[in-house]
């Protein structure tokens, strides 16, 4: 970057900003300055600002000049060399120390920002007072010969950030915590993005927080979470918050949690949409609803971060104690080989003491464990099991082994020793000589150095000899929806074989490139690798979060702390002359910082933004959202049957009171919740006058909750009408009207004709039918074959194809007789009558869409497919999800049933939408302004990961839910629904009932109930239960699913399991 002339800097009056802090300037000359001249910093009377040029006159102005090199009041070296006579060049580190400005006793006056400039960027220097709470004393301004020294500084800025290894800090009494230098760290990194500064707005301060606001604090240095920071400003603008500083947070006991602390802010840089952030201050400070931070053993900042993340009543990304486990290398790696299974080397490893955070059982493959009580008394043991490893099976594979200490006091030290196999008494010296210092901590590893495999390559370009190769594979996995492991990127590093690969120590690239230079040349064995890969990082990963899940509160740091994010390290070797991954070490921040270079190299040449900023700010927000809801009161309205049980379960997980209003006083639920309030609403034709009752039900217990809604297909307006009595957040009662009523919905978005297309093209001719006189009018109008079925009806009971109007008259005459009210059938909607209507038959495949909208804005969206159905009758035969169709297809339907949902008003909550696919595109069937019930949930939780009852809770908190932005498929799932008519006999006789519970506790089937005892009979029966099974491809899922019908005896001529799948393709 050039330099302007001398004139124009001498002329010209500074503009806002143009220097940062109050500093002096000096211009002086050297080579590529333009004119030659060029403003330094210099001290001036009394430390005051002063401004001189470079020939010594005495050209001094008010205001410093114009900084067009960006380096914002820093001392910038001179690139010309010394002259002879000068003084020594600074090293890096003084020069850093010498470039600190003096404390000035009279700042130069600021121009006045123009009127529309509401923030201005935050000066980096000047913000030393407010990031610790010590000031800045004063040091010795540097010479001018000083001044002229030619460092890289001059070539490339930021060079001496860079310089202090593993994060280290100048020492700087003016820096105590190193806010400062992070600060600056914070801007260099955002001006590398593209980014614009930070903007000081902490002079008004930010109010308003309340219980419902989402704070996920990160705590020490920004360069590891960045990219995080920036994704989870876009998703939730304002929730993400830096502190860089111990003085901008502070501990409270915790009002919730006795023992437990809260951590509350007062100050922060937040992010905010399009990489925008802002340092601002909090009045009344800001509770924090999960915390992380920089906790790695080493880093500068771990010792304030490990302290302020300590024992908090909140979520907690890791802890100081949880780091350290990570990162010693023997309890790695013990978990990795005895709960992952999986190949780590060989290894002996030699501890003083009993050890405790080792366990004895179960035992560990390839490792194996000494137990000291005095090293220097006990070296013929020590030699006597180095002999005995030397020479055992499991090192003849093996040509050299090394020696290591191993614990977090370690990291990043290097300490090691190489030696061959065949130097018994070296190596036996070299362990005896590290057992000296052995501390209870510490482990001294003997492990075998196993190379990485070595396979043929096709002949180089060039005749020059190719030397082996290593090749570190680098994991990074967090913990997802559900607590399961997610691996979200994977980086390669390559180095010579004969020395290790560190994190670090060359540029990342991706697998596929990796493997290729190892020799591994066809796509479908990287393809394979890769999926054993993925395999293998997440066991790796539930094996240590499993480790330290039993652990005490005291042993993580907190009761709430969990690890959410760590590394796995594995090696490419051959094994049994076949490829295998073997597992080396874990670590807590070294893979996030090796795959994040990766993610910036690859956006250097145009490569798309990878998941793994996404991933990790989902994690973080959602772990935060759950915090959020915990002690919430949620209203109820209905209890529902036995396939509402996990609401029960979830609502302790989740920690909501839940306070029920239900019809049944007798109801199973009355004792798994905070105010059971028997209320009986099944006359759902008066629910104003039942909402009525149920407020001053609530009046009189004082019960004041949080949010209202229902699960229960019949309660659904009712909800919608507590909710609007007491001001909460949910659907409008008129909306769930046109909804809950079948003809009407159909009849209303018939009307709405805007849009491209509109609602309108969605909609089924249909017309309503409470007498024989209305059959033969809708004959008239709705051709045949059609549809009849109950108007508010669920569960797919009494819904019929008719060919023609007799049988439509018959279908009718026998509905009206045996269906009359809700004690003929309860839950399928007869407390709102047993009208019934006629709608057009819609050809073409079924599906269910699962939407979450906020604010009439479309948050998350499954789509699942339903199977053929036992023509005349709907009731529901199989199903599968995710589903087999082409994603443009499946668009299709999610915006046919946001459409439909918005025209009906519909703007805020969870819904179900039934559609048809033709090739003409969806048809609507019906809207269900409610959670899709039955196996809807407990699959998309499996598959996809987000729980529907956390997000319909959220809604109604008024909390827009955070979902997955590219929501990937985890397994597939194919399920088949059970008729007490049908199988009956198997199940409950045959002992296949008992079967199916045993294989669903072992996580084989996935067992869902709609029922204890059989509902209905004949036509208007449902089904009992639906069972799945799994697989990494629907057509795997399938096929485990067909041979367990046939082995259970669910498959049968009369209920063709083989066909009812066979649309799943």
């Amino acid at each position: 970057m050039g330099f302007g002339g001398s004139s124009c800097h001498a002329t010209e009056p500074c503009v806002p900003n143009a220097v940062i802090g109050p500093c002096a300037t000096r211009m002086v000359s050297g080579p590529g300055c333009g004119s030659g001249r060029r403003w330094v910093p210099i001290p001036g009377p009394g430390g005051a600002g002063h401004w001189r040029g470079a020939a010594g006159s005495a050209a001094c102005c008010a205001h410093p000049p114009r900084d067009p090199a960006g380096t914002r009041g820093r001392f910038v070296p001179e690139l010309a060399a010394p002259a002879a006579g000068t003084a020594a060049p600074l090293s890096p580190r003084r020069w850093r120390r010498a470039r600190r400005p003096q404390p000035p006793s009279a700042p130069p006056p600021r121009p006045r920002a123009p009127p529309y400039r509401r923030a201005s960027p935050v000066p980096a220097l000047s913000l030393l007072p407010q990031l610790s709470t010590p000031q800045a004393s004063p040091e010795r301004v540097p010479s001018p010969e000083e001044q002229q020294w030619a460092g890289p500084e001059a070539l490339c800025p930021g060079w001496l950030e860079d310089e202090a290894p593993d994060g280290e800090v100048p020492g700087d009494s003016g820096d105590p915590d190193g806010a400062t230098h992070a600060y600056e760290r914070l801007q260099s990194a955002l001006c590398q993005e593209g980014l614009p500064p930070t903007l000081d707005c902490s002079a008004e301060p930010r109010t308003g927080f309340g219980p419902l606001d989402m704070t996920v604090c990160i705590l020490g240095s920004p360069i590891p979470f960045l990219p995080v920071l920036l994704e989870g400003g876009t998703r939730c603008p304002g929730a993400m918050v830096l502190c860089l500083s111990p003085s901008w947070a502070s501990r409270v006991p915790s009002e919730s949690c006795p023992g437990a602390w809260s951590l509350l802010l007062s100050r922060g840089v937040s992010f905010k949409v399009g990489g925008h952030s802002a340092l601002e201050s909090f009045v009344p400070p800001r509770r924090a609803n999960y915390v992380t931070g920089t906790f790695a053993p080493g880093d500068p900042e771990g010792g304030w971060v490990g302290e302020l993340a300590r024992d908090l009543d909140c979520p907690t990304g890791g802890s100081v104690p949880l780091a350290h486990r990570l990162e010693d290398a023997l309890l790695a790696r013990w978990a990795l080989a005895a709960r992952a299974n999986l190949p780590v080397p060989p290894t002996l490893a030699f501890v003083l003491g009993t050890r405790g955070d080792l366990p004895a059982l179960p035992a560990a493959p390839g490792v194996r464990l000494v137990r000291l009580q005095d090293p220097q008394g006990q070296q013929s043991l020590v030699q006597e099991e180095v002999g005995a490893f030397l020479g055992g099976t499991a090192m003849e594979p093996y040509g050299q082994v090394v020696v290591r200490p191993a614990g977090w006091r370690w990291r990043g030290t290097g300490a090691r020793s190489t030696h061959r196999k065949e130097e018994g008494a070296a190596v036996a010296q070299a362990v005896g000589a590290r057992l000296r210092g052995l501390t209870e901590e510490d482990s001294v590893l003997l492990e075998a150095m196993v190379p990485t495999a070595r396979l043929p390559v096709p002949p180089p370009r060039s005749p020059a000899p190719r030397l082996p190769m290593a090749l570190r594979i680098c994991t990074l996995v967090c913990r997802s929806w559900g607590d399961r492991p997610q691996l979200c990127q994977v980086a390669c590093a390559v180095g010579r074989a004969e020395s290790p690969v560190r994190h670090g120590a060359a540029l990342p690239q991706g697998l596929d490139s990796g493997l290729q230079q190892c020799g591994v040349a066809a796509p479908g064995q990287r393809q394979a690798l890769a999926t054993r890969l993925r395999e293998a990082t997440e066991a790796a990963a539930a094996a240590l979060l499993a480790s330290e899940a039993e652990l005490s509160p005291r042993q993580r740091g907190g009761d709430r702390a969990r690890t959410d994010i760590l590394g796995v390290d594995f090696l490419l070797a051959c094994v049994d002359e076949a490829l295998e991954l073997v597992a080396l070490a874990a670590n807590g921040q070294r893979c996030l910082e090796t795959c994040a270079l990766a993610e910036a190299m690859g956006r250097g040449v145009g490569e798309p933004r990878g998941d793994v900023p996404r991933l990790l700010a989902e994690a973080m927000l959602h772990r935060a959202q759950r915090h959020l809801v915990e002690g919430k009161d949620i209203l109820l309205i209905g209890a529902g049957g036995v396939s509402k049980s996990f609401v029960w379960e979830a609502a302790r997980d989740y920690g909501l009171r839940i306070h029920l209003v239900e019809s049944d006083p007798e109801h199973f639920a009355a004792g798994l919740v905070q105010t059971f309030l028997p209320y009986d609403s099944r006359e759902h034709r008066r629910d104003e006058e039942h909402a009525e009752r149920v407020l001053e039900l609530l009046r009189s217990r004082g019960l004041r909750p949080h949010a209202c809604l229902s699960y229960w297909d019949d309660c659904v307006v009712l909800a919608a009408l507590v909710c609007q009595g007491l001001g909460l957040r949910g659907p409008a009662p008129a909306a769930v009207r046109v909804a809950k009523q079948k003809s009407r919905t159909h009849r209303h978005l018939q009307r709405c004709r805007r849009g491209r297309p509109p609602p309108a093209a969605f909609a089924v001719p249909c017309r309503r039918l409470r007498s024989h006189g209305d059959v033969e009018r809708a004959a008239g109008a709705v051709p045949f074959p059609a549809v009849a079925k109950l108007e508010f009806g669920a569960g797919g009971v009494g819904v019929r194809l008719v060919e023609n109007a007799g049988q439509c008259h018959a279908h009718a005459a026998r509905l009206w007789r045996d269906l009359r009210d809700d004690a003929d059938h309860p839950g399928i909607g007869l407390g709102w009558g047993n009208a019934m209507l006629l709608m057009e038959y819609v050809p073409g495949t079924e599906h269910d869409v699962d939407l979450v909208v906020f604010d009439g804005r479309l948050l998350g969206a499954w789509v699942s497919d339903n199977g053929p159905t036992r023509v005349p009758a709907f009731l529901e035969t199989a199903a599968c999800l995710p589903s087999c169709l082409p994603a443009d297809r499946q668009a299709q339907l999610v915006r046919a049933a946001l459409q439909c949902c918005r025209a009906c008003g519909l703007r805020d909550g969870v819904f179900n939408v039934e559609l048809k696919l033709g090739p003409a595109g969806p048809r609507l069937l019906e809207i269900n302004p409610r959670m899709g019930g039955f196996y809807l949930r407990d699959w998309i939780r499996e598959v996809y990961g987000p729980d529907l009852l956390l997000a319909a809770v959220l809604v109604a908190l008024g909390v827009p839910p955070v979902l997955p932005a590219r929501p990937a498929a985890r397994t597939h799932l194919a399920g088949v629904m059970c008729l007490a008519s049908e199988h009956g006999d198997t199940l409950a006789g045959g002992g296949g009932m008992e079967a199916l519970r045993e294989l669903h506790g072992r996580g084989l089937v996935r067992l869902n109930r709609l029922f204890e005892e059989p509902e209905g009979a004949g036509e208007y029966e449902e089904p009992l239960l639906s069972v799945a099974c799994a697989g990494a491809t629907l057509a795997e899922a399938c096929e485990r699913l067909l041979g367990l019908c046939q082995g259970l005896g669910i498959d049968s001529p009369r209920y063709p399991v083989e066909h009812f799948l066979s649309h799943f393709k």
